[in-house]
């Protein structure tokens, strides 16, 4: 079909064709399939992970500390109840001194082996990350920490301790003993981070410094470690959130009363063996705040990297 158009002059110009544009799919067929394939995994996703964060959320603002439910709304008076507990102090106090004593030997640990086998060495895959449950990991470092075997007769026999302690019944070294147990089950995983990185450096920047004269130290410390800031960045935040919902090793490591209770374990007990459910709905929403607080600068940092 074709459009006639005249000039003011009487002149017919020539004719201009005209298109017709079809309406096109919003999606083509490969993006459809794609939809379609993901679908499931989003509505599970919505329902079983953000639908339960929401009910969580509010359960926490209802009268629930029965088994028969009651949903009589009180407002912050479940929060400001915890936040008043000797208790939950208590956790907070133990998941600071926990993270802090897990994290720090994950990362130190993690890197130095990571290091080692970057050096590569024979044998490397005896030091590769295995999957071991926390309650397996926790009956064998209970095992270890026995009064009369274990590490302690390790530690006598050098002489460097002369009697026989429980570390999981001394409310000092209960967290410490918790932490060490965790530190063996989660730093073959750092390790395999930092690995990765190290692997993913190129061969040219290390010779490019060494021909500048840097030595092994030098070369670490000024171009290695700040190329792996984001590795480093990763295992803190991995780490931090296997800290708050450490669950298993403190049930099986437990000391005496709640000297060596963390937040998971104090919201299992309140919901489960107390029946405040709203309890231990307001002690979930607070680790998962927590752990937003963690994740929340990782992907903003994430997402400035992609779009530099």
């Amino acid at each position: 079909m074709e459009k006639i158009v005249t000039t003011g002059r009487g002149t017919t110009a020539p004719p201009l064709p005209v298109t017709t544009h079809r309406r096109r799919s919003w999606l083509r067929g490969d993006q459809l399939v794609a939809v379609l394939m993901l679908l499931p995994s989003i509505v599970a996703a919505a329902v079983f992970i953000y639908g339960f964060i929401i009910w969580t959320g509010y359960v926490s603002t209802v009268k629930w500390n029965t088994v028969v439910e009651d949903y009589t709304s009180v407002g912050l008076k479940n929060w400001l109840d915890l936040f008043r507990m000797d208790r939950f102090h208590w956790d907070i106090r133990n998941l600071l001194l926990y993270a802090a004593a897990f994290m720090s030997q994950c990362i130190i640990l993690g890197f130095f082996i990571a290091f080692l086998l970057d050096q590569r060495i024979k044998g490397e895959a005896i030091f590769r990350t295995i999957a071991v449950s926390g309650v397996v990991t926790g009956v064998a470092w209970r095992w270890l920490m026995q009064p009369t075997t274990g590490i302690n007769l390790l530690l006598r026999n050098a002489g460097l301790v002369d009697t026989d302690f429980a570390w999981n019944a001394d409310p000092r070294l209960g967290i410490l003993a918790i932490s060490i147990a965790a530190a063996w089950q989660f730093t073959g995983y750092v390790m395999s981070l930092y690995l990765a990185g190290l692997r993913g450096i190129s061969d040219e920047i290390r010779e490019a410094a060494r021909v500048d004269g840097a030595g092994t130290w030098a070369l670490y410390r000024h171009i290695i470690i700040p190329l792996l800031m984001p590795v480093t960045f990763t295992a803190i935040v991995l780490t931090g959130m296997a800290s708050i919902r450490t669950f298993d090793l403190v049930v099986v490591l437990q000391g005496p009363a709640f000297s060596t209770g963390m937040l998971a374990f104090h919201m299992y007990q309140a919901t489960f063996g107390l029946y405040r459910f709203s309890l231990g709905a307001t002690i979930g929403f607070f680790m998962i705040l927590l752990s937003a607080l963690l994740v929340g600068p990782y992907l903003r940092s994430m997402g400035g990297a992609l779009e530099e």
